[in-house]
């Protein structure tokens, strides 16, 4: 039976995370936008209530949550700071593939330090000429005996010159794409890995993105990831689990901006009447409510296929790509509903609308998402009728 209730214990992590979006992130949120500081005292205090982390088994010192319960959670903490939120969870990006291949040793090795004090893991995936083309990478890797030598730069890797640690993905023949992918776990302070100067960008800005080099950097056999050629499926198995809460970012941002939106309509007047008391208004906000319920609805699917199905591939895809388009058009309505003064930076809504575009863009791009679900129309899905008739039939039925 289908049950929308969240567990006891779900509602008092929901309730926690609430919380602490709003005594420790909302209040600082401008600063941070503003300065482009890392927001190491907000993340580590994170860190010390229980908030980050959540996906690492309870044998290596984590919670052992699944998939719903970091939903849930990054949803609050989303519609606290978009940039803070992305800096704190990309550590569960960065420790999947090694939750996904990596042998005891590994995750004894790298997991359990991550629970024992604030370190950072960063996903480094992406490169200055690929990013949702993961075949497409041409970061080498070659074997030397008992190391493997990477040479090539990453690029977009958020926290990175922050990080401890890099899950890496290089290609032992980038002309053999997707069959040549290794995965690697790589300590930051390996001879041959540097990291670049943070980027400025548009939004995000509480949140570090730099580049990682990499120039005969040496890294131990017993650091790879399953095998070699197995990296495509490591990176993909890493995406249909972490994809439901880029769903849930989205879905977070989109609420608090239905939120600002809200309140504003309540306390401006304009002709003489509370800017709420306009149908057109109203319509705005209704319509704004009914995306973010869906959007909620979606990623709560995806994340429960992660958590008793297994694939989640196709529910994550199209909720990621559902809830990052409503996340860009609600913020883009919450700032036209401020008008002029959604325009500047007195009111929070600029920012969010700022924020809301990397939803569309970062861990697969909209537009894959949605070549991702094309192919399973064509490729895997069963239609319901048995048989599709040409037309209907133009005569009575004679039963």
């Amino acid at each position: 039976m289908i049950d929308f209730n969240l567990s006891e214990e779900q509602q008092e992590l929901r309730n926690k995370a609430r919380v602490f979006a709003q005594e420790y992130m909302i209040p600082y949120a401008h600063y941070y936008d503003k300065t482009g500081e890392f927001p190491r005292p907000i993340i580590k205090k994170c860190w010390e209530e229980g908030l980050m982390n959540l996906s690492i088994p309870k044998e290596y010192g984590g919670p052992g949550l699944g998939s719903i319960e970091q939903c849930i959670t990054v949803e609050e903490m989303a519609a606290g700071c978009a940039g803070m939120t992305t800096s704190i969870y990309v550590n569960s990006l960065g420790a999947e593939p090694i939750l996904v291949a990596g042998t005891p040793e590994q995750k004894e090795k790298y997991l359990r330090p991550l629970t024992e004090d604030l370190k950072f893991i960063s996903f480094a995936c992406s490169e200055p000429g690929m990013g949702s083309d993961v075949a497409g990478i041409q970061t080498r890797v070659k074997r030397e005996g008992d190391y493997y030598v990477l040479n090539g730069s990453k690029f977009w890797i958020t926290n990175a010159p922050h990080a401890d640690t890099f899950t890496v993905f290089a290609s032992l023949d980038p002309s053999k794409r997707h069959k040549a992918l290794c995965a690697f776990i790589v300590d930051a302070d390996t001879p041959g890995v540097r990291t670049g100067r943070p980027v400025e960008k548009m939004g995000h800005k509480a949140s570090t993105t730099s580049a990682v080099m990499f120039r005969d950097a040496k890294v131990p056999i017993e650091n790879m990831l399953g095998t070699e050629g197995e990296g495509f499926k490591i990176a993909m198995k890493t995406f249909a689990m972490t994809r439901p809460s880029i769903a849930a970012f989205a879905t977070g941002l989109a609420r608090a901006a239905m939120e600002f939106a809200r309140d504003y309509t309540t306390k401006r007047a304009v002709f003489g009447e509370k800017l709420n008391n306009f149908e057109v208004i109203q319509f705005k906000l209704a319509d704004m409510y009914m995306k973010i319920e869906a959007a909620r609805l979606m990623y709560l699917k995806a994340a429960w296929t992660a958590d008793f199905v297994g694939d989640s591939t196709i529910p994550a895809s199209a909720a990621k790509a559902f809830a990052t388009d409503v996340a860009m058009e609600v913020a883009s309505e919450a700032v036209q509903i401020h008008g002029g003064y959604g325009y500047i930076d007195q009111y929070p809504v600029e920012k969010l609308f700022r924020d809301a575009k990397l939803y569309q863009i970062y861990e697969g791009t909209s537009e894959v998402q949605r070549l991702i679900l094309a192919r399973y129309v064509f490729s895997g899905y069963e239609p319901a009728m048995s048989k599709i008739p040409r037309w209907y039939n133009n005569e009575p039925p004679d039963f």
